[in-house]
């Protein structure tokens, strides 16, 4: 399998059977092998730089019913609310003081939110926060919609493509939802000129070797600038509850390939990474991510948007999460840096 690996760090295409092998034939030593050669090519490309997206989190509404999610439309245990646009611009204000200099909205797809109420968002965020990046994480929208996004100042767009096989996304998804129109978001988005961010939940219920294989080759011909990637974990309030979490071991392992096929992308080591592990944050970084993103939300709503069962970092102020996060990077070698963390094109 260490031919493989190198091949992937030598820029090379694997086939469809080679990927397969590749991913069925682990062992601990490849594993490592991979997470050590991503470590390498990560400080090639970033140094020991570590990027910090500050999250908000604005609003848990979601037109949408995803049977893994626990902002899902049908969970009427959710506790919702949304964010007034006071209280995001707040929330940046206070992020802006901790050094953050790129803000993440993301939220449920809320129709609340108009496209006249986006657009008025944005261009307040960027008229004050000139030498930010804003990203926005708001689901499938139309190419009108993305446009207008852009076009008042949206720099990056965060949308998980969840799972690449469309026989697999439909296990995960209601009938109103399509894999092929999610893909197609993610090429408009491109187009647009977003940096764009596309990723996959691993370990995600009836998940087979076949379908990680078409996600990897889904995003070799995408070549997003962000990859997020992150253990699938059960909500108590989904049909998936009684599920088993993907794994630490995998996640590492399918992180290290991302940055060997993808040395430039901005990748993250997740919320959920840290949520199955304590030092899983850490962990990720020496396995190739190089983005972390603390909570800036309010604490009084951070309980709230709980996608997943026991959610960290739910309880902290900005400035804690900050500040424990640029410790724990500190100890592995990396420092967190208050630049925007823009993409590295070759």
């Amino acid at each position: 399998m260490k031919e493989l690996i190198d091949r992937l760090y030598e820029m090379e295409q694997l086939s469809r059977e080679e990927w397969k092998m590749l991913l069925s034939h682990r062992s601990e030593e490849t594993d490592q092998y991979a997470r050590s050669l991503a470590d390498e090519v990560r400080q090639k490309v970033y140094g020991n730089d570590i990027y910090v997206r500050g999250l908000i989190e604005f609003t848990n509404y979601c037109r949408n019913d995803c049977y893994y999610c626990g902002i899902r439309r049908s969970n009427k245990n959710a506790q919702r609310y949304r964010l007034t646009e006071d209280e995001i611009l707040f929330c940046c204000q206070q992020g802006y003081e901790l050094g953050f200099r790129t803000f993440v909205l993301q939220g449920g797809e809320d129709s609340y939110y108009t496209d006249d109420k986006m657009v008025g968002l944005i261009h307040k965020i960027k008229e004050k926060y000139p030498d930010c990046a804003l990203t926005l994480s708001v689901g499938e929208k139309s190419e009108k919609t993305y446009s207008a996004y852009r076009e008042a100042g949206a720099d990056r767009y965060l949308l998980r493509h969840e799972t690449a096989d469309p026989a697999h996304y439909g296990k995960l998804h209601p009938d109103s939802m399509s894999c092929e129109n999610r893909k197609n978001c993610l090429r408009v988005l491109k187009k647009l000129g977003f940096q764009t961010g596309a990723g996959f939940m691993v370990g995600s219920p009836y998940q087979t070797v076949d379908d990680l294989v078409e996600d990897f080759i889904f995003l070799k011909e995408l070549n997003p600038e962000m990859v997020g990637i992150g253990p699938f974990i059960a909500h108590q309030d989904t049909p998936f509850r009684e599920e088993k979490s993907g794994t630490l071991e995998d996640t590492l392992f399918y992180l290290a390939l991302l940055r060997l096929m993808l040395p430039q992308v901005l990748l993250p080591a997740t919320t959920a990474l840290g949520t199955i592990h304590p030092k899983g944050r850490e962990l990720g970084v020496k396995s190739g991510a190089n983005v972390v993103m603390p909570n800036l939300s309010p604490v009084s709503v951070r309980k709230k948007y709980m996608l997943y069962d026991g959610k960290i970092c739910t309880g902290d102020e900005a400035a804690e999460c900050r500040h424990c996060l640029s410790r724990r990077m500190e100890m592995i070698g990396c420092r967190i840096v208050s630049d925007r963390g823009d993409y590295k094109s070759k």
